[in-house]
């Protein structure tokens, strides 16, 4: 029965370059497929939270910590931010490039900062690190997530799998103690790494609902090759991976889950793609050097936490949303971006916005070639407490911030608000929407975001982390 079926989709598979393949890979949106986006859209009714400010103002009273307050003096005494009456705010000071992090260390790849004691930098990390017993409590991690995505639990009800393989050779059929034998059964599941490993997949990797992929213990790339992918999923933790080299593949015949398979068309080369899917956290992942982009999550996607993650050389970092049509699942999308370091060797988007609401709260701004936050379709970006580096030898491209198509008699009226963000090397944030926003955002607040001046400590780990069973990690 299930040959005579892969033997009609090896013939579908013959005529897929004909057919329009604007359906996520999908080149017929079958009954199976229709009723994975239709149960998809009510968990991203579900996920959505109508008082967004809420969640925002959660992250930060629930999770405020003495030990990050930094003073100004700590950094650069002689400069402070100042608003002036055309909505730009700026830091002039600092015209050299020597704020930028040097992350050169000694050893396997390991930065100097690693070195020494352990220590966690922000409230995520406090909740689980730097204890010796983590090996044995792993899924405490699932009671650490915050922000939009902090229903996500990924599979903490589920049983220990441990990938012993970094084999990827049978798309249809994959061989037991294989990623890709693992994300695709349909009870929730920890998947952890029996040793490193780097893993080359030979087509997308299709993740099923209710699964972390917990890297802790092992040293794990996920590289030349196909990249990850969440379609129409829920409650998926991906933590500790190295993600870099992706390339398009060529689709075909690929599992899903344990009771489909079906044919898929061209990838493009996204690290992680996260399509129509909610409860998803990104959490100290590397990545870079991927053909399309690093991070897309498009399509009603919603529910989302990308933070302690560390990303360099690449074009198109992360992109939220990809529709200009008027879409009502887009508008419900809301994004936290946290201690995060966008560092070496990237262009843009960090993130690039359409539609929805995205927090993006103390991350590291070290470089970038044209712009770091852009949008269209007047989402609604905060920016609390990130410190913004502009490029020294760039000298037109200080703006932080990047509006496409819309005349400013149009973006003026986008709520696009800057709150003790630090800007160095000319480096300045164009804001625009209602100018007593921040009273109405801090109502219900207890804590004020951390200040920028702080970033460079609450990111100080961002990236995989070098974790190892039986030590502090």
């Amino acid at each position: 029965m299930e040959l005579t079926r892969l033997l009609k989709m090896m013939f579908m598979f013959g005529i897929a370059g004909l057919i329009p393949t604007i359906r996520a890979n999908i080149p017929v949106m079958d009954e199976y497929w229709s009723k994975r986006a239709d149960e998809a859209r009510e968990f991203t009714l579900q996920a959505y939270h109508s008082d967004p400010y809420e969640i925002v103002d959660h992250f930060h009273e629930r999770h405020y910590d003495n030990s990050t307050d930094v003073t100004a003096t700590e950094e650069d005494s002689s400069t402070k931010p100042d608003e002036v009456g055309t909505e730009v705010i700026e830091m002039v000071s600092n015209s050299t490039n020597s704020t930028r992090r040097s992350l050169k260390g000694k050893g396997k790849g390991k930065w100097s900062k690693l070195k020494g004691p352990c220590t966690a930098s922000n409230p995520i990390d406090k909740c689980w690190r730097c204890r010796t017993n983590w090996a044995k409590r792993r899924k405490k991690l699932a009671k650490c997530v915050r922000g939009f995505g902090h229903g996500t639990t990924g599979g903490k009800r589920g049983r220990i799998y441990v990938v012993t393989s970094n084999l990827d050779e049978d798309m249809v059929n994959p061989v037991p103690g294989t990623l890709r034998h693992a994300v695709i059964q349909k009870e929730p599941l920890w998947i952890i790494f029996k040793n490193d490993m780097s893993i080359r997949l030979n087509q997308e990797l299709l993740v099923n609902s209710h699964k972390t992929i917990d890297a802790r213990g092992a040293d794990v790339h996920v590289a030349h090759g196909a990249g990850i992918t969440m379609q129409f999923v829920r409650n998926v933790i991906i933590h500790g991976l190295h993600i870099h080299h992706i390339s398009e593949s060529n689709g075909g015949m690929i599992r899903d889950s344990v009771d489909h398979f079906g044919m898929r068309t061209r990838a493009d080369g996204d690290g992680l793609s996260i399509y129509g899917s909610s409860n998803i956290w990104i959490d100290h992942v590397s990545m870079s050097k991927c053909q399309d982009g690093l991070i897309d999550a498009i399509v009603g996607s919603t529910a989302i936490t990308i933070s302690n993650s560390h990303f360099t050389h690449h074009n198109d970092v992360m992109l939220l949303g990809a529709q200009n049509n008027m879409n009502e699942a887009d508008q419900k999308m809301q994004v936290t971006v946290a201690y995060n370091h966008f560092g070496k060797g990237l262009v843009q988007r960090m993130p690039r916005i359409r539609w929805g609401f995205v927090h993006v709260v103390n991350n590291d701004y070290t470089h970038w070639e044209l712009y770091a936050i852009g949008g269209s379709q007047g989402p609604t970006i905060l920016s609390h407490g990130n410190r913004f580096i502009a490029p020294p030898h760039l000298p037109h491209y200080k703006e932080v911030t990047k509006r496409d198509y819309a005349s400013e008699d149009e973006w003026k009226h986008w709520t696009w608000r800057s709150q003790k963000d630090i800007f160095m090397n000319g480096a300045f944030f164009r804001q625009s929407g209602n100018p007593n926003f921040k009273s109405v955002h801090t109502r219900k607040q207890m804590i004020k975001p951390k200040n920028g001046y702080a970033v460079s400590k609450l990111t100080k780990y961002a990236g995989a982390l070098d974790c190892r069973v039986g030590r502090r990690c």
